[in-house]
């Protein structure tokens, strides 16, 4: 096995565990990562996609064993949240790498002062039936194929801030992610092929060994320094890019 290999193995378990705990980050923390190691935008966005088939299948399994899914919020975004993945994907596969690079890296920090704001205001109280849920999960589907990354910040965050209950959300949000991602997956294989997503398979091995630890741990870790280190991490890694 090659450095490379342990290096993706490394990036998707880390990237794993914080995404389990706070329900967002680990396409932004893969997809920051692999584009930091010279993966063109596309390339990075579809590997990270064809992990999180695996990591989001554990990742969802996990957090409905222990509860943590709104059944109802999962059916709301999921149909939103497949078609706006379709669509990001198919729009980043046919731009050219070098065009679209400094307008991700400026996205995943913007993505990072998201998740920054979420840290420290506090949300207010709102019922589940929020009219926002499915133009939330259609941005949030096509932001995250466009990024590499996004569904978590993007839908976790703003669910969380229009007063839907933390753990519920993290745990619907996870669960969902599996449809989104296997949308988005799809298609970049029709549109790029298999043979240029073989890298994703370390991204899946340590991302699948971390799913089930996520679950565990959004019950015991405090949120706000989680999401203010994930934060400082994505802000400044994408801005060294695109400077």
């Amino acid at each position: 096995m090659t450095s490379d290999f342990f290096f993706f193995i490394v990036v998707g378990f880390c990237a794993q565990i914080v995404d389990g705990a706070l329900g967002m980050a680990f396409g932004v923390l893969s997809t920051t990562s692999l584009l930091a190691f010279g993966v063109p935008a596309a390339n990075a966005s579809a590997m990270t996609h064809v992990a999180e088939m695996f990591t989001t299948a554990a990742s969802g399994i996990s957090h409905a064993y222990h509860r943590n899914v709104d059944w109802r919020l999962v059916a709301r975004l999921a149909p939103a949240g497949m078609i706006g993945g379709a669509i990001g994907a198919y729009l980043l596969a046919n731009i050219d790498g070098k065009v679209i690079a400094p307008f991700v890296s400026a996205y995943l920090i913007a993505i990072g002062l998201v998740i920054l704001y979420k840290a420290f205001r506090p949300p207010p109280k709102r019922d589940v039936r929020d009219w926002m849920v499915p133009p939330v999960g259609l941005c949030g589907g096509v932001l995250d194929a466009i990024g590499g990354g996004g569904w978590g910040p993007i839908v976790t965050s703003s669910l969380v801030s229009r007063g839907h209950d933390l753990k519920r959300v993290i745990g619907s949000t996870n669960f969902t992610e599996f449809a989104v991602t296997l949308t988005i997956s799809l298609t970049f294989m029709l549109t790029l092929g298999w043979s240029e997503l073989n890298s994703a398979i370390g991204l899946i091995i340590g991302g699948v060994i971390a799913a089930p630890f996520g679950a565990i741990l959004v019950k015991r870790l405090p949120v706000g320094p989680l999401m203010v280190a994930v934060s400082m991490i994505i802000i400044g890694t994408s801005a060294m890019r695109l400077l």
